[in-house]
């Protein structure tokens, strides 16, 4: 009923939007080709280097600079960023945002050509395309679902421990066709799952908000983990990763599920790998998923060798903590990887605010502590920051805002941008070092570019040179700006 009801509410609201979009102008960022950046130039010539600018202030948001920069033999002193390829980290997986089922909603209800821009602009490996590589779904709804769901709802006081009822109905809506058209334009996206809450009949509680997943039901949760990834490819959609339980140390939204560190430990040794195993499926498991004020529950959850041997690695937000808590869970199994997931931006932020905090952190500070992924939250949302579940976010905002099919970028569509446009999947984090006023990181792609994202957060020029395999480049990177140097 709940399905049948939304999908009434949703055609009204496709009106609702249509109606709207012929109110709306377009921004500036959205009537330049490729929606606000820069087709990228052909390839410069060997020595030569490309320049792409953020500023903070938005006066240029990932603009293509006319200046190509020269690497040259003479030393001219100052200083220096310098790049040593020969001492590299770990090779990124990808970046990009969290697909929930309201961007899915959203981005589904464009008319078809502006859809299919949209999309090739994200998605593709044209010049005007951002190249995400990565999205992370929910497992069932989040809070940035248009309502409650798992993929096995019942009414109050029954059971289904076969999970006969399983359904992925909610999903085939939106999502499942959308993820479909993504794939048909980037066959090697790679997808993450997290839950945010097991269906209510598994739960103390019995509710899908807060509440904890009673013990007698771990083998069947299993299951139902394994019947979604089935699903899924059934589908012909599959999914790399899934994480265990997105924030789990977090009751307080709707949907979600506390999980203990040694809850997480017994489910994974004792159900969740075993079932995968069992099933044949080569899904990841990521463990975590929440904060880095709390590196002790990754690391005591692979302190245990039977939990860790099913476990790829750890994810985190940055909520509360410091993001170097990645590398203490690096340091203390440098085995396994480390994910950063989620980090939103919100309603009353500003792009002069979010922009640097969120380069310096989410992109320059987990990849420079471990990440394989660096990921922002929300996708697309609505005017009002929606659709969203009763007690879910109100203040998230989006990469995009999508209001029939006018699409507007926010500032989280540029601080991925920023690096994803140029870091493919596959690409390998390099040794970096500079003067302390300039965060900076660097990547070779599989095609052997060269990227460094640089950002000078003080208020005056900063004048440098890049040292690269004994030659050097003169940069002068503006006040406030990001920049990523390609070549």
């Amino acid at each position: 009923m709940v399905l049948k009801k939304f999908l009434k509410n949703r055609a009204a609201g496709i009106l609702f939007y249509g109606a709207m979009s012929l109110l709306l102008v377009l921004p500036a960022s959205c009537n330049k080709k490729g929606g606000g950046t820069e087709p990228a130039p052909p390839p410069a010539t060997p020595g030569t280097v490309q320049q792409w600018f953020t500023s903070f202030n938005q006066s240029q948001r990932l603009q293509r600079q006319t200046e190509l920069l020269a690497f040259k033999a003479t030393n001219p002193g100052g200083p220096m960023v310098e790049l040593d390829e020969s001492t590299t980290f770990q090779t990124m997986e990808g970046f990009g945002y969290t697909l929930t089922g309201s961007s899915a909603m959203l981005i589904n209800s464009m008319v078809t050509t502006e859809k299919t821009k949209l999309l090739n602009e994200l998605f593709s490996k044209s010049e005007e395309s951002i190249n995400i590589s990565y999205l992370r779904l929910s497992l069932g709804a989040s809070d940035l679902s248009p309502f409650v769901f798992s993929y096995n709802d019942l009414p109050t006081g029954q059971t289904d421990e076969p999970l006969a009822k399983f359904s992925l109905a909610a999903d085939t809506v939106d999502l499942v066709p959308l993820l479909k058209q993504i794939i048909a334009i980037k066959p090697g996206i790679k997808l993450m799952a997290s839950p945010w809450s097991a269906p209510a009949w598994m739960k103390d509680n019995k509710s899908p908000k807060n509440g904890s997943l009673l013990p007698r039901y771990q083998a069947v949760y299993a299951k139902y983990f394994v019947k979604y990834l089935q699903a899924m490819k059934a589908n012909g959609i599959t999914i790399d990763a899934v994480t265990v339980q997105n924030e789990p140390q977090h009751g307080g939204n709707n949907p979600s599920m506390v999980m203990s560190a040694v809850q997480q430990t017994d489910f994974v040794k004792n159900h969740l790998g075993p079932a995968f195993r069992d099933a044949g499926i080569a899904t990841k498991i990521i463990i975590w998923d929440h904060n880095c004020d709390n590196p002790n529950f990754p690391i005591s959850v692979l302190n245990d060798p039977a939990a860790k041997a099913f476990v790829a690695g750890s994810a985190f937000h940055l909520y509360a903590g410091d993001i170097s808590a990645m590398s203490l869970v690096h340091n203390a199994h440098p085995d396994k990887g480390l994910y950063f997931t989620e980090q939103w931006t919100g309603a009353n932020g500003t792009f002069a605010g979010d922009f640097p905090w969120h380069t310096r952190n989410v992109i320059i500070g987990a990849v420079r502590n471990w990440a394989k992924i660096s990921l922002e939250w929300n996708l697309a949302n609505d005017a009002n920051f929606g659709p969203s579940t009763p007690g879910g976010c109100t203040e998230c905002k989006g990469a995009l805002t999508i209001v029939g099919s006018n699409v507007t970028r926010n500032v989280s569509y540029y601080i991925i941008a920023q690096v994803s446009k140029f870091v493919p999947a596959g690409s390998v984090v390099f040794k970096s070092s500079g003067p302390g006023n300039l965060s900076q990181v660097a990547f070779k792609t599989p095609d052997g570019k060269k990227v460094l994202l640089v950002m000078n957060e003080s208020r005056s020029t900063v004048n440098f040179n890049i040292k690269w395999s004994n030659t050097f480049a003169k940069a002068a990177l503006p006040a406030e700006t990001a920049a990523t140097y390609y070549w």
